[in-house]
């Protein structure tokens, strides 16, 4: 990373501005590049790490939260709501940020959204989200756990990972004490300027009262940690400063507290496309979404550019490595991107999951069909279209998508490209072991058994 020469007066002035914003209700957003270089290393582990790693964009006061993280055990947090049963790729900066917490020597809490799910974040949307019964967000909720025990470690240690739901306190809130004694904190015209309601209005999409409501809980949700978890720092992607710095305000004016805020930036990938979205969908978490080999090859199909920001970002490996890694260049980069691939499907779906991920893919790549490809049972004497066979195997996401990959010639069974949208396979397809093979592009395999 690189940081432009700044002087110690400037820094200062900096800071001076950050402290107004929280006496006056102004926001200086103030980035790492901006101060790092005139105010000389980080004291804390914790901010060393994430400014190593390129997790840093802002902080609400650098200076105090880099002492208390170097000086004491904190807790921090990081809200996800429950609106699907798995996280996905779109999620996993944040859940690293918790990681990175952790491994530096603190507690951080997952705060699970039962509360919130049932408002609906605003932020980055254009819609409102469809709204789910409390019954599925509590399946949500468990499904989801399963991930966060393979990124943290849940224990009964001061350093031990908390999962907390928010439906704990927001259920019973009597709604005008809550107005009287929360919302007169927030100003409608604060509120609008924020991005997740100034955009929707920008673009003439529709705000419901609802989601205008919940800057106001996640403020709340911070207030509330603080009394129940010492907990005094909220991270979050940038599209949520303008919320996490409400909820510092929030802390200061009820409970005389002096609360944290820090984001990571937007992911995005060189060639400018939004980290984690895909031709076929989502890239989830969880394994019963996708397959541990499919996410494997998610991460080996990272472009050239990409490579050595992935490995900070999304793996445990020495920062020495890396940089080795990330020197490699044309055929050799390929090495580091399946370092890459096995490193990051390690921490989301174990060893054993990650070594076989690879083994098959080295299989798959070299000619022979092997065990943990994507599979398709195909019944004896059915003929399926390969359409129907591309979707079932996660490599399209509709019968359109399917049929314009058969079009433009993307599609191959057993290496032969497949002739037409209504092509079928069929026994007759099938090898002496009972198998076949269907390719999308060069990097997408499944295999079709004989059932």
């Amino acid at each position: 990373m690189m940081f432009a020469p700044l002087s110690l007066g400037k820094a200062a002035r900096y800071y001076a501005r950050a402290e107004n914003h929280v006496q006056n209700g102004r926001v200086f957003p103030m980035t790492i590049s901006e101060v790092f270089s005139a105010m000389g290393p980080f004291q804390s582990d914790f901010l060393r790490i994430l400014n190593e790693r390129g997790y840093l964009h802002q902080i609400t006061d650098e200076t105090s939260l880099d002492a208390n993280a170097h000086s004491q055990v904190m807790s921090g947090y990081i809200g996800f709501d429950a609106t699907a049963d798995s996280l996905h790729v779109g999620n996993l900066v944040q859940i690293m940020l918790l990681r990175r917490f952790q491994q530096a020597g603190h507690r951080p809490i997952v705060l699970m959204g039962g509360g919130t799910t049932k408002v609906g974040d605003p932020s980055g949307r254009d819609e409102t989200r469809q709204l789910l019964t409390e019954q599925q967000i509590n399946a949500n909720i468990a499904a989801i756990r399963q991930t966060f025990a393979r990124f943290l470690d849940f224990n009964d240690g001061p350093t031990g990972a908390v999962m907390v739901n928010n439906d704990d306190w927001l259920k019973d809130l009597q709604y005008i004490a809550f107005l009287r004694d929360v919302g007169r904190h927030f100003t409608i015209n604060r509120m609008l300027t924020m991005d997740s309601v100034r955009l929707r209005l920008e673009r003439e999409q529709p705000l419901t009262f609802l989601e205008f409501n919940y800057m106001i809980m996640q403020g709340y949700d911070f207030v509330e940690l603080f009394k129940r978890y010492a907990c005094t720092l909220q991270m979050g992607g940038s599209d949520q400063w303008g919320n996490i710095v409400q909820g510092v305000e929030l802390g200061r004016r009820k409970a005389e507290a002096q609360l944290f805020g820090l984001t990571s930036p937007l992911i995005t990938t060189s060639s400018g496309a939004k980290m984690g979205k895909t031709a076929s969908g989502a890239v989830w978490l969880s394994a019963h979404r996708l397959s541990p080999y499919d996410y494997w090859q998610f991460w080996r199909n990272t472009e050239d550019a990409d490579v050595g920001r992935f490995l900070r970002m999304f793996t445990d490996l020495p920062l020495s490595e890396i940089s080795r890694l990330e020197q490699l260049k044309d055929a050799d980069i390929n090495v580091a991107k399946q370092v890459l691939a096995t490193a990051a499907t390690r921490l989301c779906h174990g060893d054993a999951q990650a070594e076989l991920a690879a083994i098959t893919a080295t299989r798959a790549f070299g000619g022979a069909a092997a065990e943990g490809l994507p599979t398709f049972i195909l019944k004896a004497g059915e003929p399926v279209q390969v359409i129907d066979v591309a979707i079932a195997l996660g490599m399209a996401s509709s019968k359109s998508e399917a049929r314009r990959l058969v079009e433009q010639g993307g599609v191959r069974l057993n290496d032969q490209p497949v002739r037409g949208p209504n092509a079928s396979i069929s026994e007759a397809d099938l090898d002496g072991a009972g198998t076949a093979r269907l390719t999308v592009g060069k990097k997408r395999h499944g295999l079709i058994r004989r059932g």
